[in-house]
Order: C-alpha cells, then sequence, then structure tokens
C-alpha cells in the first residue's frame, strides 16, 4: 500500500475539519410557560403547541 510523500499541514487538516463542530440546539421560550423547548415542538413542561393543549403532562395531571 503506498505511503503519502508528505505531512499534511495543521491548516490544511483543520480546513477539512471545520464543518465537523458540534452545535447546541436552538431552543426558545415556550409562550404559556416561559421554559425552553425545542422549536416546532411539544412543550415538555405544560404539553401546549401553538397556543393549545395537546398532550397532558404527569405533573398537570396530578395538580388537577
Amino acid at each position: 500500500m503506498s505511503e503519502p510523500k508528505k505531512k499534511r499541514s495543521q491548516s490544511r487538516k483543520g480546513k477539512r475539519r471545520s464543518h465537523q463542530a458540534l452545535v447546541s440546539p436552538a431552543l426558545m421560550l415556550c409562550s404559556s410557560c416561559k421554559s425552553p423547548k425545542l422549536s416546532h415542538h411539544v412543550c415538555p413542561t405544560c404539553g401546549m403547541y401553538d397556543g393549545r393543549q395537546t398532550i397532558l403532562v404527569a405533573t398537570e395531571a396530578k395538580k388537577k
């Protein structure tokens, strides 16, 4: 098997790996309970989505 003739520089390696960085998820605040949630997802704290109750969360069921 052939071997590379020259060593790849650190800058060249860095350019290749520039798209591999980890990104944190884009969180937004829930409009009803103000807790952080993923965009276009049901709020895990209160169960609201788009201004209406979509799921009944266990913590809220204990309150009633």
